[in-house]
């Protein structure tokens, strides 16, 4: 696996089981929220981490670009799919967000890698 997404994974586990293991309600309520939020309802899997990696980007969180760039892998986007929502992204958010597309492509490169 590479190294970037290693890492990451295991930075996000790490700090995710410090921050549970507060047992802050509140906390855990919105962990909870999220995870269930991105569970098929009327929109599927796919179509909700698109929607997750598009705001994501936006709003230029490069954690939860990469959470969700997983998540679609996970999910079975191809990369053609993840690009027409990173273009999206894009065009909504500016050129501000460009910095962020650079590192979404580049973490979406070391996922492929990591599957071969």
């Amino acid at each position: 696996m590479s190294n970037l997404v290693e890492e990451f994974d295991a930075y996000r586990s790490k700090m995710n089981d410090r921050i549970l293991g507060d047992d802050n309600k509140i906390i855990k309520r919105i962990f909870n929220l999220d995870t269930n939020a991105f569970s098929a309802g009327a929109l599927d899997v796919k179509t909700k981490e698109l929607l997750g990696l598009v705001a994501s980007l936006v709003l230029r969180c490069d954690d939860c670009v990469k959470y969700h760039l997983k998540s679609c892998k996970d999910a079975g986007l191809t990369f053609e799919e993840v690009k027409e929502a990173l273009s999206i992204a894009t065009l909504v958010g500016g050129t501000i967000v460009i910095p962020h597309l650079r590192r979404a492509y580049e973490f979406w490169d070391a996922l492929e890698k990591s599957q071969e």
